[in-house]
């Protein structure tokens, strides 16, 4: 499908052009919310500046997007599979609209608060409950929930992403610590002073690999919607049935690029403040190792098509490398309080794109 196509199915269908906009705005704010994770360890230890760290992320958010769509479609293919709105697909595409605009509110109350929630979990909710939405209304719609389902993985994702975190946040720590015991630290803090810039690089790329992949497949499903109207009422074959990598989508790739990147520029120095310095203050190894333990989960989730959230993997290992050393030193309280958001996203969205969802339902 090229740009001509996109504009004629826009152009007669006009809520795809909402769609459209309304996914764009999530992955701007998912830019602004999110990606402060990857740098904010190596912030809060003076590792790089500010305003450098947030360009570095932003370059290194567009990389891992467009870079990752050639290599790899499997979470993408993971999104787009979330829900089977069935064969009513204008009005799918309306449940699909009331989806985003809860991942969207959901995002804003969380900046406020200065809460690094998940934009990931957020949209998975949010589709889910324009899914469930679907369902109540009568409509052909259904939600797989079997071992292999797109929510299966979201589960394993969940589950696995805390203990892989956690555990090797943990014992890399523990190991840098093995090997230098003998070595002066004064010695050794530039070498890790760069290291943790690298693994900062790292760790923004790893989020733009995971986190656009997500939002080509949400972007994918509501064209596919669209198309396969267009398809039956006009007899064409405008769009393709399965994502499976298509290059000729690849425009997908860099315009969810750029709009993260953009994001990703205007910084979230609350949410870095709290993730980087609020649970626990890291030394410069410590901070190497929750962002290498934070990349190496992430790209593995992406390539094995396992939506992770970059939040709570970055979280977790930031409790694991702080454990390493003393537990006392952890602040729970902000630990608790992320953990909280992390819970309540899945019902909150899900409720906020449910109810929209009967709304514009009703209404279009």
């Amino acid at each position: 499908m090229d740009f001509n196509q996109v504009f004629e199915l826009i152009k007669t269908y006009p809520m795809l052009g909402i769609s459209i906009a309304l996914v764009f705005g999530v992955i701007f704010i998912n830019g602004w919310t999110d990606a402060p994770n990857a740098i904010a360890t190596c912030i809060s230890t003076k590792a790089i500046k500010p305003k450098a760290a947030i360009i570095m992320a932003a370059i290194f958010n567009f990389i891992g997007v467009f870079s990752m769509y050639f290599l790899t479609t499997a979470t993408a293919d993971t999104i787009s599979n979330m829900v089977d709105f069935g064969t009513d697909y204008i009005t799918a595409l309306d449940a699909l609209c009331a989806g985003m605009i809860g991942v969207i509110a959901w995002g804003v109350i969380a900046w406020i608060f200065g809460i690094p929630s998940s934009e990931s979990h957020a949209l998975i909710a949010g589709i889910t409950g324009a899914g469930l939405a679907a369902m109540t209304m009568g409509l052909n719609a259904s939600i797989p929930f079997g071992r292999d389902s797109s929510w299966a993985k979201t589960l394993y994702g969940l589950i696995l992403s805390c203990v892989f975190g956690f555990g090797v946040g943990f014992g890399l720590t523990k190991l840098i610590e093995v090997i230098c015991r003998k070595m002066n630290r004064n010695k050794t803090r530039p070498f890790f002073k760069y290291a943790q810039i690298v693994s900062g690089a790292g760790m923004a790329y790893a989020h733009g690999a995971q986190d656009g992949l997500k939002f080509i497949g949400v972007l994918f499903l509501a064209l596919s919607l669209a198309g396969k109207q267009y398809n039956a009422e006009f007899g064409a074959n405008i769009m393709q049935t399965e994502f499976s990598g298509t290059a000729d989508l690849w425009y997908l790739a860099v315009i969810v690029a750029l709009i993260m990147g953009l994001g990703t520029s205007i910084g979230g120095y609350r949410i870095i403040k709290k993730v980087g310095m609020g649970m626990v203050a890291l030394d410069g190894y410590q901070g190497f190792a929750t962002d290498f333990t934070s990349t190496l989960g992430i790209v593995l989730s992406t390539f094995l098509g396992i939506p992770v959230s970059t939040t709570q993997v970055k979280g977790v290992s930031i409790l694991g490398a702080g454990c390493s050393r003393n537990i006392k030193k952890v602040n729970w309280s902000t630990a608790k309080e992320m953990v909280l958001t992390w819970l309540f996203t899945f019902p909150g969205c899900g409720i906020i794109g449910y109810l929209f969802a009967l709304l514009f339902i009703n209404v279009f």
